[in-house]
């Protein structure tokens, strides 16, 4: 069986020589690598044409971290989200539509499970310290590496080769959140304080969808191993879909 291309979503941002760049973290790329893929990088750069002949060759989609989803998309005003990349979310809620569509697996994280939510109905807390709560500190970006909270798991059942244990600690780099979970997804993991930190897409005859509030990819080796066997079962998944696949 084949190793998947799996496209990889990265950011666009200015820098210091008047040009921008396309940035994505080398962990996601370790990631792929665990999951036994060979990347494909998108970024809002891409031209419709471009993106749309490299995805047709994409067996899984790897939503990553990064900017604010732009409130509008779920019909709110600003009232906390920062830098927002509307160009971003445009192409992101493409690719899942085409993902969905074509039934190849997608892995959501942080910013990932949040674009997940909005593009089938749900909401977010713009500013989780202002809108919800002072009971934990999910923003500890620069304790990445860290151990920051628990996290309690119930009846996963994409996730259930992942989660091996009731309850596991992860790091938490994030200032917003899932408010209203879409209808169409279920949550499986929840922080200390409720916050949702897990889903999964359960549409009959949909492929492995998933998204997860913490970064695993900052933290593969982590002891529980939880984090290494999403990215495996992610890779099956996308090798099992593209095995089905006449032409793959």
């Amino acid at each position: 069986m084949r190793d998947p291309f799996i496209a990889i979503t990265a950011s666009v941002r200015d820098s210091d020589i008047g040009m921008p760049r396309v940035v994505l973290e080398a962990g996601y790329l370790q990631a792929v690598r665990v999951a036994r893929g060979l990347p494909l990088v998108f970024s809002p750069l891409d031209d419709e044409f471009t993106r749309e002949h490299m995805f047709k060759l994409a067996g899984g989609l790897l939503l990553t971290g990064g900017e604010d989803v732009d409130p509008s998309r779920y019909g709110q005003a600003p009232d906390g989200a920062r830098t927002v990349s509307p160009e971003r979310d445009a192409m992101e809620l493409t690719l899942l539509e085409q993902a969905l569509e074509r039934r190849i697996p997608v892995l959501g994280i942080c910013r990932g499970i949040q674009i997940l939510n909005v593009a089938l109905g749900g909401t977010l807390f713009q500013d989780l310290f202002t809108q919800r709560g002072k009971d934990i500190d999910h923003d500890r970006y620069r304790e990445f590496d860290g151990h920051i909270h628990s996290i309690r798991t119930d009846a996963p059942r994409r996730l259930a080769g992942v989660f091996e244990m009731d309850e596991f600690v992860q790091n938490s780099a994030h200032h917003q959140g899932i408010r209203d979970l879409s209808p169409e997804l279920t949550a499986v993991a929840w922080a200390p304080d409720g916050l949702v930190e897990a889903v999964e897409y359960r549409a009959g005859g949909a492929a492995w969808t998933c998204g997860v509030q913490w970064h695993p990819e900052r933290t593969i080796e982590e002891p529980t191993g939880t984090n290494r066997r999403l990215f495996q079962v992610f890779g099956q998944e996308a090798r099992r879909t593209a095995s089905l696949d006449p032409g793959g």
